[in-house]
């Protein structure tokens, strides 16, 4: 039989996903196009003006899904330490995003699009955030709903 850790507190498990957010390169973002086809991938971000931070092409289905209700679900972790993410992304052009969020985009992914008209970034801001990492986590995985941090 498998020993499992004991269950993190709410303040514990809120201290370990804002260090993933902070540390972590990659999610996976799903999407679904108007008519429910689902779209997944994976996208560098970084956490930002507590939002997710991500870019794509301008023409891939995940800036193209978002447009119309914004609508998105991000996950970082294995299935033995989950973090789910529903948020609202909106499309933002280089141009208008604020220099400071661009140069921690660059300045963490060593990689910078501003400029680059192909692209755009997508910013995501959450108003559910889930973690647990075994059955013993699940009845208190809620760490934020309706956009604010549980306490």
């Amino acid at each position: 039989m498998t020993e499992r850790e004991p269950a993190r507190g709410l303040e514990q498990r809120k201290q370990d996903v804002l260090g993933r957010l902070e540390k972590d390169e990659d999610v996976w973002v799903a999407t679904a196009t108007p008519d429910g086809v689902p779209c997944l991938v994976p996208l560098s971000f970084v956490w930002d003006r507590d939002t997710l931070l991500l870019a794509t092409r301008r023409t891939n289905p995940t800036a193209v899904n978002v447009t119309p209700s914004g609508q998105v679900r991000v996950t970082l972790g294995h299935t033995r330490d989950v973090v789910l993410i529903e948020g609202t992304a909106e499309v933002v052009e280089g141009a208008d995003l604020p220099a400071d969020s661009g140069d921690a985009f660059a300045r963490k992914l060593d990689w910078d699009v501003r400029g680059r008209p192909a692209w755009v970034y997508l910013r995501i801001t959450p108003y559910t955030v889930k973690a647990w990492r075994e059955v013993n986590e699940l009845a208190g995985r809620d760490l934020m709903l309706d956009g604010a941090w549980q306490t």
